[in-house]
């Protein structure tokens, strides 16, 4: 199934919700992209529509990974797993509790343009997103929606991967899908459009349903162009085999989406091969993150245009990332990595390197440490190699650690592995940086950083 746009998936979620019109309904949007769609819902059901604010919890030292989330009324949702994965305090918990709970009151607060959150006791609250990939969010938003009081709560979103629905089924008393495709990557390539939605376009569509203002048009977004746009619908990923027997020396560009069978699991990349590259370098992300993210997305941009391939590719699929204790196993990501190298040596014969990002560093780092690895030089963004522990010494690939200079505790657990490391190894600290590298001119760095590093022990 594919919508057209968010008007689209609503007004077809909304046929799906006809039965509960008759238990006089809350409709509540997840923001941004679920509140187009909720209004849709909430004006065919003739509800009340409201928004729902959940923020994420991250950990310090790797924002993109959640330990909980807190919602409105002092509701939080804390998973002592990872609080004891990640060794987090309470100091660490108190801070950025503090932090979220404060973007939140603004959220909501920008959100209503200062009307009261519509009560929920006794009622059936319908909490509605444009579309599910790991489904975290969903789960916690559902969690807080029954600790303010519904007494029954329906999650309904047009899209979502088939092991997140099945899931999510358990979060909530019902739960509604259009569509559970099993080629399923992201979100927004079961949609025409799926344009960024403005905080002002989240602002006016809650005034229309508050004030009954109904004027049958809907508010349009811009197109999101760029790196960031979403990927064309694919039509078989699995037949994405066109580069096989590529070696050194391709005379055309090449990008495709492809599939990588990974000991029976399904994982989906993107291969990009300019034209004549004489190395590949694979990604290997990080907690939260994606083949999508623009993080990885920039940095891979730099290395084609110096002439590298690149393969972004998700080691967990979308329900495996919301169990968030996942992207700790470290041992299962390095062997999918491996496998996936194993797949991308059947396609091209040039020289492979790993590019890791936060957990996604230490997968990288025990899949280069294997007696035959072969890997020809290793990358670390923000990463956290103390995770690949006594595997560290036995890496014979030139790694370059990078780290934020204001990232202060991952910067002393690099310095660390740089010690515990035998091969050749640079640490390169950048000024002023965060976690993220989300600093002006910090990414960019990075992507030199990385480039000159690859070219120099993959090509040079």
């Amino acid at each position: 199934m594919l919508f057209t746009d968010r008007v689209d998936a609503g007004q077809r979620l909304a046929e799906a919700l006809r039965h509960l019109e008759g238990e006089n309904p809350v409709v509540l949007g997840l923001p941004r992209g679920g509140v187009p769609v909720a209004f849709q819902v909430a004006r065919a059901l003739h509800a009340p529509l409201d928004v729902i604010v959940v923020r994420k919890l991250g950990v310090p030292y790797q924002r993109e990974l959640g330990f909980g989330a807190i919602g409105e009324g002092g509701v939080r949702v804390i998973s002592d797993d990872i609080v004891r994965r990640g060794r987090l305090d309470q100091d660490d918990l108190d801070s950025v509790e503090q932090a979220e709970a404060a973007e939140l009151a603004r959220q909501a607060h920008r959100f209503r343009a200062g009307r009261t959150r519509l009560p929920l006791t006794g009622r059936t609250a319908i909490v509605v997103d444009d579309g599910i990939a790991t489904g975290a969010t969903a789960a916690a938003a559902c969690e807080v929606v029954r600790a303010q009081g519904a007494a029954r709560v329906v999650l309904a979103v047009p899209v979502a991967p088939p092991d997140a629905a099945e899931r999510l089924r358990a979060q909530a008393d019902e739960f509604v899908c259009l569509s559970t495709p099993f080629g399923f990557s992201a979100v927004g390539e079961w949609y025409r459009d799926f344009s960024q939605t403005p905080d002002d376009e989240v602002i006016s569509l809650l005034e229309r349903a508050a004030s009954g203002t109904d004027t049958g048009t809907d508010t349009d977004t811009d197109t999101l162009t760029g790196p960031l746009a979403p990927a064309a619908p694919h039509t078989d990923a699995a037949d994405a085999d066109t580069t096989e027997g590529m070696a050194e020396g391709m005379t055309e560009d090449v990008t495709e989406e492809v599939a990588i069978d990974a000991a029976g699991v399904r994982l989906i990349g993107d291969l990009e091969l300019p034209s004549g590259a004489k190395a590949v370098v694979m990604f290997a992300h990080g907690s939260g993150s994606s083949r999508r993210s623009p993080r990885n997305r920039l940095v891979a941009a730099a290395l084609n245009r110096a002439g590298l391939g690149t393969l972004l590719f998700d080691l967990l699929t979308p329900a495996e990332e919301a169990n968030r204790a996942n992207v700790f196993d470290i041992e299962t990501l390095a062997g999918r990595l491996t496998d996936a190298t194993t797949w991308l040596r059947g396609r091209v014969s040039v020289p492979i390197g790993y590019f890791g990002a936060s957990t996604g560093a230490a997968a990288a780092l025990r899949a280069a440490a294997a007696p035959n690895a072969d890997i020809g030089a290793v990358v670390s963004r923000g990463g956290r190699p103390d995770l690949a522990g006594p595997l560290l010494p036995g890496v014979r690939a030139p790694t370059l650690l990078i780290v934020g200079g204001n990232d202060p505790l991952v910067l002393d657990l690099n310095r660390e592995a740089k010690e515990a490391l035998r091969c050749e190894t640079q640490l390169e600290i950048i000024p002023g940086a965060t976690h993220l590298f989300e600093e002006h001119g910090a990414l960019a760095q990075v992507a030199d950083l990385a480039r000159d590093w690859f070219l120099g022990h993959l090509v040079g």
